[in-house]
């Protein structure tokens, strides 16, 4: 009867999942074998072909590189600006709810707007290098080189993140046991040494997890990158989302597309499962 009663229940959920996502991975993956332009119903089937010539396209070779140099900015600045924000916003100061609002802003902004405002504050003759000239510093084409636009693309998405990392550390901060801070204080140690010692190694699940969601926003990110860089300049900021959008919807070539999705898809899980073999499933200690 329990068994039955559950099935009714989850019958809804299961079904919106396999429409909605079994089906969707499964014929991708079929058309990730295939040869087709997106029109007609002529899929002609290659199998690994579109997987080989992944391996020799120099395109690939450099999106992959734009993308995992990326998700490693995004990452580490990630994790650094989101514990130390909800650190301070942790503290006892005057005005916490406003500043936690203030810093939440940018994540419930649209990705395009955002996108469109930093492309102007970056502009050669925008915001920061009007600044920059009233310092005695010369301005810069932040977007005109590959290293500095691939910069300014991870500091845009770490931007766009930090008001939800801060509150995710934030809310575990305060779950942490008052104990562990009481025990360390009869010790002697100081601020610094108990967030060295008490506070980083107990956000350690929460680390995970928003490492974790970085890199998949890193791996995922299309939008942020079109409207800022359009992916140049010289395939400085091509990411695998960006390359794959290319392949598909302007090249015509859905199978060949595909197949990148998929090894997008792929290095996830394996970025995945190794964060999580390394952070102990998720399990914290004190160092």
């Amino acid at each position: 009867m329990e068994r039955t009663t559950a099935a009714i229940f989850l019958a809804p959920a299961l079904l919106v999942l396999a429409v909605f996502v079994v089906y969707p991975l499964i014929s991708a993956a079929y058309l990730s074998a295939t040869s087709w332009d997106g029109f007609g119903t002529d899929q002609r089937f290659i199998g690994l072909n579109n997987y080989i010539r992944l391996i020799h396209d120099p395109a690939v070779a450099n999106s992959l590189l734009v993308t995992v140099l990326y998700a490693a900015g995004v990452a580490l600045l990630s994790v650094a600006s989101g514990m130390t924000i909800a650190l301070l916003l942790d503290a006892p100061i005057r005005g916490r709810t406003l500043y936690r609002g203030i810093y939440f802003l940018p994540t419930v902004t649209s990705s395009v707007a955002a996108a469109i405002i930093w492309k102007y504050v970056l502009d050669p003759s925008g915001i920061l290098n009007t600044l920059l000239d009233r310092i005695g510093i010369g301005g810069f084409d932040w977007l005109g080189d590959r290293w500095t636009a691939l910069g300014a693309l991870t500091a845009l998405t770490v931007w766009k993140n930090l008001g939800f990392n801060a509150i995710m550390y934030l809310s575990a901060l305060q779950a942490l046991p008052v104990s562990c801070y009481e025990a360390a204080a009869l010790d002697g140690a100081d601020t610094w040494q108990r967030i060295r010692h008490v506070t980083i190694p107990l956000l350690r699940p929460m680390t995970f997890v928003v490492v974790v969601q970085a890199l998949i926003t890193a791996f995922q990110s299309f939008d942020l990158v079109y409207v800022l860089t359009g992916g140049g300049p010289t395939g400085g900021t091509d990411v695998l989302g960006m390359l794959m959008y290319r392949t598909s919807f302007r090249l015509g070539e859905y199978g060949y597309g595909s197949s990148i999705a998929f090894v997008c898809l792929a290095l996830v899980l394996a970025v995945t499962a190794v964060q999580w073999k390394w952070s102990g499933s998720g399990e914290s200690d004190l160092a």
